[in-house]
Parts: structure tokens; C-alpha cells; sequence
């Protein structure tokens, strides 16, 4: 395998809605800034990919507008994937490997303001059995949640835990919204319920942004130790929602060492997401999960996997870990997992 690291990353402010840039602009804004931190510039890229879902933005074929955005003339090599900017990541990660190019951007955008986000969602479930039925993602995410709590793996205060260390964290990063809320979990297990038995705050801050990472063969930067995705089955009722192995599996293609791992970036949208992830990823106690406030605190449709890989590769390079784990889901219910594994050098 050559040796790929993550040479560079941005992301544009998470905000409740943008109203000043579109998608272009905002992938011109985000890409350049990645660049910029990597040292680079856009005639050194040899390979873009990018992420993101038509049926978020309302259009055909957004992704071919954005292009618009990089500057790619002269013709450049460039894919894109209808998913999370974390599995474009991915494919970029993998092209490196063909040995012809040693440089490869990866970015995502979104934007929630737009609209329709749980009406798009509804397509990724069942056609025959569970999306005629409607429901949306939270109704979704409730019902794995009382499969835990049935199950005896998690307590609604696991879940009130999670969201004030989430707000916690969100408070001192300067790109999420302001985290306004509790953080006692006594105020926070007084709320009342939206979706039982999830309340409003277990759920994410959707938001707009964009983001892009660079990658660079023999780069000085963190170094991708091992990256893989698994999935599980599409019917929610063939698979037991108090776990999920493929988030397990993914890690362990992936390589993780959790002996010697420092920090955890979950792109987990729901509080019980989070305590489930942790239970299949095996992640210690000491392991610091979320440092970023994770997509609780700024969920961007399409984007918040890839910001997790770059949260997590951030805090190998201001020296607040050695070993780093990015994670990305798709699909209900935790349904598709990726890993990322980072190490510093």
C-alpha cells in the first residue's frame, strides 16, 4: 500500500441556513481553503472526488454545477459519489493507490435550509414495506433507540450524557451554532419527548456547510493507516437495531488499534447513535469521542462524515492525539459504516 496522508482540511461555518453562497461558491471556498492548508494548489491535484445527493438540493446533477467551483480547466480527473463526502474520501484514497497520481481532493456540501431532508430520506428505506409508511428519520432513529432501551443497552441518561458532552464540546469550536441548551442532565432528562422515547435535543442541529480534505502520497500530515466500509441488511426488521456489525466489521477491516487510540470523531446524528457506535466499536473510556461536538452539534447533509475524518485527523495535527479514528454512516439505522484510521508520524 503506498502511504497516504491527510495533507490538508476545511470546512466552511456550520450555519442553520445560507443564504449568501451556492453550491458552487461554497465548494470554491472550501477547496481552496483545504489547499491552502496543504500547501498546494489546484494544478498539483492529479484526482477530485466529490459527495453529495440530488434529492437534498433539489436539482439534477448539482454535483456537475458545482464542478464549476474548482476552476477544473484544463479537463481534470473527477468522479463523484451520491453519499456522504466521506465515501468520496474513500474512492480518493483508493486512486491514490494506482500509483499514477500522488495528490487527491475530496469535498462534500449540503444544505439542510433547502428543504426536504426527511421527505429525501424516506428513499433509503424499504420501497416495498417501511417507506410507504413515511416515516422520517427521527421516527426511524426512535425506533432503534427503544430497541436499546428494551434491550437493556443503553438508558435514557446515557443518551442525556451524551448530548451534554456534545454541547459541552460545541461551545468551544468556533465553525458549529450556538449550542444553546443544558448541559444538567436532570434539565436535560425534564425535557419532554418528541419522538419517544428520543427528545428534541437527542436529535441533530441540521445545518448548511461544506468541506474538503487533500490527500498526498508521502504528504507530512497524519497517515491513513486503514480505511473500509461495511453495510448491513436494507430491511430494518432482518437486522437486530441494538447492534451493529458492520460498524465492527468496517474497524476491524480498517485496522483500528483501540489499545492505543486518543480520539473517536462518530458520525452519529442521534444521541442513541452515539451509545450504540460506542458499544460496537469496542472504544474505551478513556477514548475522547466527539471532541468536535460530532453531527449532533452540526448535522450537513452529505457532509458530516467527512468532517468527522477531518476532525479527526485535525487532532492528530495539533498534537491532541497520536491515534485517530474518522467514522461515516449511511442509510437508516446506522445501516453503512466507514472507518478511517489515522496515525501520526
Amino acid at each position: 500500500m503506498r502511504p497516504v496522508h491527510v495533507v490538508g482540511f476545511a470546512r466552511l461555518d456550520a450555519v442553520l441556513r445560507d443564504t449568501a453562497h451556492d453550491e458552487p461558491e461554497m465548494v470554491q471556498q472550501v477547496t481552496a481553503a483545504a489547499l491552502a492548508d496543504a500547501g498546494l494548489t489546484r494544478q498539483d491535484v492529479g484526482f477530485t472526488c466529490s459527495g453529495s445527493n440530488d434529492y437534498v438540493m433539489g436539482r439534477a446533477f448539482s454535483f456537475a454545477t458545482a464542478i464549476d467551483g474548482l476552476g477544473a480547466w484544463p479537463p481534470i480527473r473527477e468522479s463523484h459519489v451520491e453519499m456522504d463526502g466521506a465515501w468520496a474520501l474513500y474512492e480518493t484514497w483508493v486512486r491514490l493507490q494506482h500509483g499514477d497520481v500522488d495528490v487527491g481532493l475530496a469535498y462534500a456540501f449540503g444544505k439542510s435550509s433547502l428543504g426536504g431532508v426527511a421527505e429525501s430520506r424516506l428513499y433509503e428505506l424499504d420501497p416495498y414495506f417501511t417507506a410507504p409508511l413515511g416515516p422520517g428519520p427521527d421516527v426511524v432513529a426512535a425506533l432503534q433507540a427503544r430497541v436499546m432501551l428494551d434491550q437493556g443497552v443503553a438508558t435514557e441518561r446515557d443518551f442525556a450524557e451524551t448530548v451534554a458532552a456534545s454541547r459541552r464540546a460545541a461551545a468551544r469550536h468556533p465553525q458549529v451554532p450556538d449550542p444553546r441548551g443544558p448541559t444538567d442532565l436532570e434539565a436535560l432528562l425534564r425535557q419532554p419527548m418528541a419522538h419517544p422515547p428520543l427528545r428534541a435535543h437527542d436529535g441533530p442541529v441540521r445545518t448548511d456547510s461544506a468541506a474538503a480534505i487533500v490527500l498526498m502520497v508521502g504528504g507530512d500530515g497524519p497517515r491513513i493507516s486503514g480505511m473500509a466500509h461495511r453495510i448491513d441488511p436494507h430491511q430494518l426488521g432482518m437486522r437486530d437495531l441494538a447492534t451493529c456489525p458492520s460498524a465492527t466489521a468496517a474497524a476491524r477491516a480498517a485496522g483500528v488499534d483501540l489499545s492505543r487510540l486518543d480520539v473517536a470523531e462518530l458520525h452519529a446524528s442521534y444521541a442513541s447513535e452515539v451509545v450504540l457506535l460506542r458499544r460496537a466499536l469496542g472504544l474505551p473510556e478513556r477514548v475522547s469521542v466527539n471532541p468536535s461536538g460530532g453531527a449532533l452539534a452540526a448535522n450537513t447533509p452529505m457532509v458530516s462524515g467527512l468532517v468527522r475524518i477531518g476532525e479527526a485527523a485535525a487532532a492528530i495535527r495539533r498534537g491532541a492525539a497520536r491515534h485517530a479514528l474518522g467514522h461515516a454512516a449511511s442509510g437508516p439505522c446506522l445501516q453503512h459504516n466507514l472507518v478511517c484510521a489515522l496515525e501520526a508520524e
